[in-house]
């Protein structure tokens, strides 16, 4: 029977170099870094190894234990780190050792001792003159365990790594879990509802959400229990063009949701049906994720709530000179504000995850193309054109080889026409389907 892992939290004031650590502590570097005071807003996770051990290592936003904003995000920041030291076993108290102590460190310190946690203070930026300084300062915190880091040289994580293991309790049995059936990516432009979103689908506040572009700046992913099976999905910053990203942070927001996207099954495109009209970056998005990636597609006209019958004709007559390519994935119009089509959204959901893993025999398409092209012959250069075999050669994608003749005959045209042949045959609607040409042989 699988064991949950245990928790460390890595937690401290603003830009003490928290998302560095996470990132040398963790397997994958998923957590935004940049010069930058509060750069992580919402809670990332991965799974460590040392030794024998793994842990969850949590990475969080900076905490300070008062309110002392009316800022709605910092807040949001604020009550999510303090609810992830109180579930973790271990804490990493992040302090920045160039500076020394501060009124913020004092106070977290004392809030971590009243809260009784087995926690570590890493002195980070160790490597600087300034830091060597005020080293023998942090003993006044009163932390029986303290390591002098450098996280991003790497210096001290082995020492680290070694007190972290010493204060984790040993693993808990849990009950096996499953692969997730589909992997779902929400994609789109800033403020467009995607965490909203991604909220309503789990039934819980999971990202912060707040009527202002840029709120979330991590790939956000969760499990989805669904009927009877698990689904993936993730959350990601908002997708700008590029002349549309000033801030260097952006430029890697940008970077982090595209890569979520590689490990997409399926994607849900959200777009504002407020503004009547598509944008030609999220028309070309949408081509991206369907036509070059290969990716289940769900487009969500969002904001139904603020849509006046003026606003619906507009975007109607943007869509149409699209319609050849909108026909082909699914559509939906969505409000996450007010749930409407948010069941039907669902049926599209496990519609399309169902079609992205489905199997045809290569019996069954090999006398469906012939039968086609018995009805309609395609030519190239007055040569008949002929496929010899067909089969399905994978899933998810649905990807399909043709063995032919002269495989630079078919271009793009007459693959269409196959695509064309195979979606009137079978309800593929949301999903993809990739071709491979194969030469035949000459004793074939």
């Amino acid at each position: 029977m699988k064991k949950a892992l245990p928790i460390v939290a890595i937690v401290g004031r603003m830009n003490v170099g928290k998302s560095t650590l996470f990132n040398r502590l963790s397997e994958s570097a998923r957590s935004i870094t940049y010069d930058y005071a509060g750069v992580t807003r919402d809670i990332i996770t991965d799974t460590v190894s040392w030794k024998d051990r793994t842990f969850q290592l949590v990475d969080t936003g900076g905490i300070a234990i008062k309110k002392i904003t009316e800022d709605f995000i910092a807040e949001e920041v604020r009550t999510r780190a303090i609810a992830a030291v109180h579930n973790a076993d271990v804490v990493i108290f992040v302090c920045d050792g160039t500076i020394g102590i501060l009124p913020e460190d004092r106070s977290l310190a004392r809030w971590l001792h009243k809260e009784g946690k087995k926690a570590i203070l890493a002195i980070n930026k160790i490597d600087t003159k300034d830091a060597k300084e005020h080293q023998h300062e942090f003993l006044r915190l009163g932390f029986e365990r303290m390591v002098p880091i450098s996280a991003q040289h790497s210096i001290g994580i082995a020492d680290l790594f070694d007190d972290i293991l010493a204060l984790l309790p040993e693993p808990q049995e849990i009950p096996p879990q499953e692969k997730p059936r589909c992997k779902l990516v929400i994609l789109g432009k800033p403020n467009v509802g995607k965490s909203s979103l991604l909220n309503l689908l789990l039934k819980k506040d999971r990202a912060i959400v707040a009527d202002m572009p840029g709120t979330t700046r991590e790939a956000i992913t969760e499990q989805m229990q669904f009927a009877t099976e698990t689904i993936q999905l993730t959350d990601t910053p908002g997708i700008r063009r590029k002349r549309g990203v000033t801030e260097p942070i952006e430029k890697l927001m940008v970077k982090s949701a595209l890569a979520s996207l590689e490990d997409a099954d399926v994607v849900l495109l959200m777009m504002d049906a407020s503004e009547g009209r598509i944008v030609d970056q999220e028309l070309k998005l949408a081509f991206y994720i369907f036509e070059e990636r290969y990716k289940g597609l769900i487009i969500l006209y969002n904001k139904e709530d603020l849509v006046t019958e003026q606003m619906k004709e507009d975007l109607e007559f943007s869509l149409d000179e699209y319609r050849y390519f909108l026909d082909k994935v699914e559509e939906i119009r969505t409000s996450v504000l007010t749930k409407k089509n948010i069941g039907r959204l669902l049926k599209k959901i496990d519609s399309v995850c169902t079609r992205y893993n489905k199997q045809f025999t290569g019996e069954e398409l090999f006398h469906l193309f012939k039968e086609a092209l018995e009805a309609k012959p395609l030519y190239r250069s007055q040569q008949r054109l002929i496929v010899y075999h067909a089969e399905q050669i994978k899933t998810a994608p649905i990807t399909i080889a043709l063995t032919v003749g002269e495989p630079k005959w078919f271009g793009p045209s007459q693959l269409g026409f196959f695509e064309r042949i195979l979606r009137q045959y079978s309800d593929l609607k949301g999903v993809p389907i990739k071709f491979v040409l194969r030469k035949k042989r000459p004793n074939n």
